[in-house]
């Protein structure tokens, strides 16, 4: 409830052109940084978006707010709680997906689906667009509804400095991601076996010592590599035409300042030769 206000506000104020993105998380952080419960994540999701939709027909058409289900249930919807209608009510969801339930739940249900930057062209190609294809094949959606979003690694600069310097940032964060169990899909599907020792290592919490476990045979497959007045080209020809929509995953070295930081000429210049 307090999330669907939040997003009203925002749809109104931004003329429609809010999105909304929704991810489960893995179970450690939601137990053990956020200390919340942790329970059916994927059924949860389904409800969730259901309930946030349901929420929004009573603000928007005037019914009765009258929504079920196992996880969540909302009932009540006085006057004045009501914030009434808005010229931009169609609030787009896009779902963050790894598995396969949480894949074809986007497919199912949602307006697009976000792809972990953890990820190769063979993981989309082979495991997270097929699932997606899938559930909106069981739904009877047309796939082209939903939109493919990408958060890609880039490893770039404008010198040999900026761009080594990014690049062991970049190892550093596909350390952490590699680590977690959940995302164990991509490393079987290449044959990448450091998985287990990642996790012993992060649990001693050897950050550092993790980076030197990720060979640059995955650097290549995870990030896009090219200069700064390459790099639009450079990820044009890594994706083609698989997402909508595309995000520059910029990592930094924690303790130090960021390595890169572009004009906003450079930025203008590096959307629109990504755009081509």
């Amino acid at each position: 409830m307090t999330l669907a206000y939040s997003c009203w506000d925002l749809a109104e104020l931004s003329q429609g052109r809010f999105l909304l993105g929704l991810g489960s998380q893995v179970r450690g952080h939601i137990v053990r940084r956020f200390s919340m419960p942790w329970d059916s994540p994927g059924p949860r999701m389904r409800e969730f978006v259901m309930g946030l939709r349901a929420i929004w027909r009573s603000w928007q058409d005037g019914v009765p707010l009258d929504f079920h289900g196992k996880f969540y249930s909302f009932s009540l919807m006085t006057p004045f709680f009501n914030p009434g209608p808005i010229a931009h009510p169609a609030i787009p969801i896009y779902l963050a997906g790894v598995g396969d339930y949480m894949c074809r739940l986007a497919g199912e249900l949602a307006d697009g689906i976000h792809v972990h930057p953890f990820h190769t062209i063979p993981y989309l190609d082979q495991m997270l667009l097929p699932q997606v294809a899938e559930g909106a094949a069981q739904a009877g959606r047309a796939r082209d509804r939903i939109e493919t979003v990408a958060t890609v690694f880039v490893i770039t600069g404008r010198s040999r400095y900026e761009m080594d310097t990014m690049e062991q940032a970049v190892r550093l964060q596909v350390a952490f991601y590699a680590s977690t169990p959940s995302y164990r899909g991509i490393l079987e599907l290449h044959g990448w076996d450091f998985g287990d020792e990642l996790t012993a290592r992060s649990r001693r919490g050897d950050w550092m010592g993790m980076a030197a476990l990720i060979p640059d045979e995955v650097l290549t497959e995870v990030a896009v590599r090219a200069p700064l007045d390459e790099l639009g080209a450079a990820i044009r020809g890594r994706f083609g035409e698989r997402v909508g929509r595309i995000g520059f995953y910029i990592a930094e070295i924690p303790g130090m300042p960021p390595v890169l930081a572009l004009s906003d000429d450079e930025w203008e210049s590096l959307v629109a030769a990504t755009r081509g």
